[in-house]
């Protein structure tokens, strides 16, 4: 990497003080307006990678610094190996010389960006963030029912103090104490673990920015390196996850507080106001994971080119629908197409039947399925609406 990305790399080898304006990820330096040109139109530099300089800034440091140079051989990293999950430059192929899953490393970073790979690895931080703000919400909950039973015991307390005699004040107030105590140290363990979860949302959500960073600006290369990083830090922050579920720490803490019965009799022998009591039971919480049947992300390997590809004749569907203009297959097998003459939609069932129809919408063009049982329909350009029809409630 550069010594000084804000100087302009050639300008800096000819002795000349020029600021940077863009990045190239591929020769690895800074280049001014000048440079930038002559290196848009040069035969060998014209298809390298560019960022603006503002935008490479952002770019998480620690991922980019000798992301490209192999840190033992100091060489560039131009293989990548299946077997071991790791990069090699000419050097590190000595060592994996019983590896038959040696893979051009240009091969394997080929549209990064859109892999599965990259998809899960989005998917997973979302997925993380979603478990904490889960748990987070049910021991939130957990300090709401604490301190409403606090309050209700405050209360059945004060009103059986009203039915006994004076003398015993000083076991209401020990008893009282015992209370408050008791409430603050389970409170204060529920606390803890918010507080940490809290640091934890805020590191995932630091991840998820340099994420975005990473997906607009960085070099295929980067962005490969990027995620066999995050995928550590993922896993640790999973692990988090599963360690708070497995050591108790979303056990339901519950108080309560038993009246001494012998308080109505009135006799000298009372020592308590009453005894508080502590129970812990499982929430029932489930988390979601996206990887209970992977070991890890693997890497997202080429795909294989479209021209070799061959295709089966599934099933053959006649329709009385006229002038379509789009369609989709919905998850459960039935069929969206869209009418643009009838100005309707139709569902028909994956036996070709008409399962109900949405008419009057304007001339149809393209339907696609959205989730959440609905799909969006775009209508003509005389009336430039997108249409949410809900497939489940046909409305």
């Amino acid at each position: 990497m550069a010594s000084n990305c804000r100087l302009c790399g050639i300008c800096d080898y000819h002795q000349i003080i020029t600021s940077s304006v863009i990045w190239c990820f591929e020769c690895d330096e800074g280049l001014c307006g000048d440079c930038k040109e002559y290196h848009s139109i040069s035969e060998e530099t014209k298809d390298h990678e560019i960022a603006p300089i503002a935008d490479y800034y952002k770019l998480q440091t620690d991922v980019l610094q000798d992301a490209q140079v192999c840190k033992i051989h100091d060489e560039r990293y131009e293989l990548f190996c299946i077997k071991h999950d790791c990069l090699c430059c000419k050097k590190c192929v000595q060592i994996h010389t019983d590896c038959k899953d040696l893979t051009d490393i240009n091969e394997i970073i080929k549209n990064v960006k859109t892999s599965n790979a990259f998809y899960e690895i989005e998917q997973t931080l979302l997925e993380v963030v979603e478990n904490i703000e889960r748990i987070s919400g049910n021991r939130e909950d957990n300090l709401t029912w604490l301190k409403n039973k606090k309050r209700e015991i405050e209360a059945e307390v004060k009103q059986t103090r009203t039915k006994i005699n004076h003398h015993l004040d000083k076991l209401q107030d020990d008893l009282m104490k015992d209370l408050i105590t008791t409430e603050q140290n389970e409170s204060s363990k529920i606390k803890k673990v918010l507080t940490t979860l809290k640091r934890k949302e805020k590191e995932i959500a630091k991840h998820q920015a340099n994420f975005v960073h990473i997906k607009q600006h960085s070099s295929e290369l980067n962005t490969f390196l990027f995620m066999k990083q995050i995928e550590k830090d993922i896993a640790v922050e999973e692990k988090f996850i599963e360690s708070i579920i497995k050591n108790d720490f979303l056990n339901q803490t519950k108080i309560s507080c038993e009246i001494n019965k012998s308080l109505h009799q009135l006799t000298a022998s009372i020592q308590k106001f009453g005894e508080m009591n502590i129970s812990s039971d499982p929430c029932g919480l489930s988390v979601q994971k996206r990887k209970n049947s992977q070991a890890q992300i693997m890497v997202a390997l080429p795909t294989r080119i479209i021209d070799n590809l061959t295709v089966t004749l599934q099933k053959r569907i006649t329709t009385e629908v006229s002038n379509v203009r789009g369609c989709s297959i919905l998850p459960d097998g039935r069929m969206v197409f869209s009418s643009f003459s009838e100005k309707k939609v139709s569902v028909l069932k994956s036996d070709g039947l008409i399962d109900f129809e949405i008419s009057n919408i304007g001339g149809t063009f393209d339907v696609v399925f959205i989730g959440n049982d609905c799909i969006a329909v775009t209508s003509s350009s005389y009336s430039n609406e997108i249409n949410i029809i809900d497939i489940k409630k046909k409305n």
